[in-house]
């Protein structure tokens, strides 16, 4: 500390399975899509996030989109690497500076991760001039975002629905007591979509199509309150070949997704029952938190309120929470040392 303090720079990183966020003096300076195009000839990447995130699914032999994140960890450790560099390098300020800072960062990681894919996400860091590198569990920075005080003697449920994994955890005293991690989220409820449409109306569509009609139609049960209107989806005929059009409903979407958010039903029940008892008699008062992009979805809070008898409560803006506590971890890594990883 003192002198070269002016050479560091602190940054925040969500590293999402869907989307990358990264937090740098308090605002949000970079939201992009988890996506990298490559080259096949030359292995270069060519374009990242938003402008990646345009040719997937429409790329021609000799370009490839790579989603380097798979459930929440890394599975192309080249292409994460890279996309993390342009990502940091992307950074308004960070742009400005003649001499490239060395980094104090605090990385987000989901809770059911092996020490190797730990020491993955780690390495990434290092290599683009990340000089201290602390991790935090997903759902702890989603406490934090959320506005809980994690240190007191007192149970919370956290509920992250991210792009990878649902991660599950009841928080204490600044620890995790109980969680369960389940790699059922919006990936998966956007391939339910795929194959249900293909069931239903011989429509084959891609990906970017299923996770729009997932953002403006999906529900989690049928009856909601202000359905939106149906619509249109356009695909490829699976009978004929031809482009063709189809109407669909949230009702649709809903008997779509509905074995998936079964399952994430049961892991917050099986979490629960693992639940000492003075905690769940904690958690009988507070309800359960719902945080990650999955927890838009229409209804999904009042489902889980009917199946788990407990008030349901979705975080302010589930999208950014989990980057948001990292963000404040960030800002007080001494009050936080105890959740940091180092």
């Amino acid at each position: 500390m003192g002198f070269f303090d002016f050479l560091t720079e602190e940054i925040a990183i969500d590293l999402g399975t869907a989307n990358t966020l990264i937090i740098h003096k308090d605002n949000i300076v970079v939201d992009s899509p988890s996506i990298v195009a490559v080259d096949r000839r030359t292995n270069k990447v060519i374009a990242i996030g938003h402008e990646a995130s345009m040719m997937q699914g429409k790329t021609h032999e000799n370009i490839k989109t790579i989603r380097p994140l798979k459930d929440g960890v890394i599975a192309d450790f080249n292409a994460s690497e890279q996309m993390i560099s342009m990502l940091i390098k992307s950074v308004p300020m960070l742009k400005k500076r003649l001499i490239s800072p060395s980094l104090r960062m605090v990385i987000c990681i989901p809770s059911g991760i092996t020490e190797v894919e730990m020491r993955a996400v780690k390495e990434s860091a290092e290599r683009v001039n990340g000089k201290e590198v602390y991790l935090i569990h997903e759902p702890m920075a989603a406490a934090i975002g959320i506005g809980i005080d994690i240190k007191q003697p007192k149970g919370n449920m956290i509920v992250d629905i991210g792009g990878g994994t649902t991660e599950i955890a009841v928080i204490a005293l600044s620890g995790i007591v109980c969680d369960k991690s389940v790699k059922i989220a919006g990936d998966v409820f956007t391939n339910d979509i795929v194959y249900y449409m293909r069931r239903q109306h011989n429509l084959y569509v891609g990906e970017r199509t299923a996770e729009k009609i997932k953002i403006n139609i999906g529900a989690a049960i049928e009856d909601i309150d202000n359905p939106p209107e149906e619509m249109s989806v356009q695909g490829r005929d699976l009978l004929t070949g031809k482009p063709k059009q189809a109407m669909v409903s949230h009702r649709e979407v809903a008997r779509a997704l509905d074995k998936s958010i079964l399952r994430i039903e049961d892991a917050i029940m099986e979490a629960l029952s693992q639940t000492p008892p003075e905690l769940a008699a904690d958690i009988y008062n507070t309800g359960i938190y719902l945080a990650g992009g999955g927890s838009m979805l229409r209804g999904l809070d009042k489902r889980i309120s009917l199946k788990t008898d407990l008030p349901v409560y979705i975080a302010e803006d589930p999208l950014q929470a989990v980057v948001r506590g990292t963000g404040i971890a960030l800002k007080n890594i001494e009050r936080f040392k105890t959740i940091l990883l180092k």
